[in-house]
């Protein structure tokens, strides 16, 4: 998701700020150089509270765009 997120323009990222882009991008950026580091509750709490929100949020998005799934 890290990944992806990267990719997607300022523009956009500005036109849907209810998503956290910075810290999809951060996670995704500590995950594959910090691995060594990382707190795996926070990836827990991550996993079960905060992507179900994100794929929600993402649904509306690809809605409004008119993006089929």
């Amino acid at each position: 998701m890290g990944e992806a997120a990267a990719n997607v323009s300022q523009e956009k990222q500005d036109q849907y700020p209810q998503i956290e882009w910075r810290k999809i991008i951060g996670m995704r950026n500590r995950i594959v150089h910090a691995y060594f580091d990382i707190d795996m509750e926070v990836v827990w709490q991550t996993i079960n509270q905060d992507i179900p929100v994100l794929v929600s949020q993402l649904e509306a998005v690809f809605r409004q765009e008119g993006i089929r799934l």
